[in-house]
């Protein structure tokens, strides 16, 4: 008789122990391509979706009742990243490079055309906080940004700044390898005197 193998075991660890969705970090770049600058305090972000248009096709010469079911246009969903309400202004100044109310006033000059779109970057990290994943999030721009919360003196929420915002594609880094996995090893146990 053979012996049972024990395949949840014999898997390596990141077939077991699948990537938490609290260890990430959120960087972007300075709108120019250049380095990729960590987001201060991003709490949460939105899914990463994408979604084909079914478009149904009725063939030359059959009946009206075959139909062919083909791709059409794909859209990518919007990412919302929300962090707590700090001093650092970099949301509020990414969302005025799409629209500054002080310039309103100045025809032409609403809108920042030439740096509003950056890249995102999103590393999901491991337990033990080394880059396991790595998505690009490709020419982003801000379509909603709440400033400030509700306000309520009787409350204990943390107050929360929000943006939303569009994309027009991402993609997996496949470059990045799943790195080795540390390991822990007790100290010795001190000298009895």
């Amino acid at each position: 008789m053979a012996t049972p193998v024990n395949v949840r075991a014999a898997a390596a660890p990141y077939d077991r122990d699948p990537l938490l969705g609290f260890k990430y970090i959120v960087s972007w770049d300075d709108g120019a391509g250049g380095d990729f600058t960590p987001v201060a305090g991003v709490s949460k972000i939105g899914a990463l979706t994408r979604d084909t248009e079914v478009v149904l096709h009725s063939h030359g010469g059959e009946s009206s009742t075959v139909t062919s079911r083909i791709n059409g246009q794909t859209t990518y969903g919007e990412l919302t990243l929300e962090r707590g309400l700090i001093i650092e202004i970099a949301f509020e100044r990414w969302a005025n490079k799409v629209w500054f109310y002080e310039n309103t006033g100045a025809l032409g000059e609403e809108v920042s055309l030439s740096d509003f779109r950056k890249t995102l970057k999103i590393d999901l990290c491991n337990q033990a906080g080394q880059i396991a994943k790595v998505y690009y999030v490709f020419n982003c721009w801000p379509s909603a940004y709440t400033a400030a919360p509700d306000l309520d003196s009787n409350s204990n929420d943390i107050a929360l700044e929000s943006m939303t915002i569009q994309n027009e594609g991402w993609q997996r880094d496949d470059s990045y390898a799943a790195p080795d996995l540390p390991s822990y090893s007790h100290p010795e146990a001190p000298a009895s005197s």
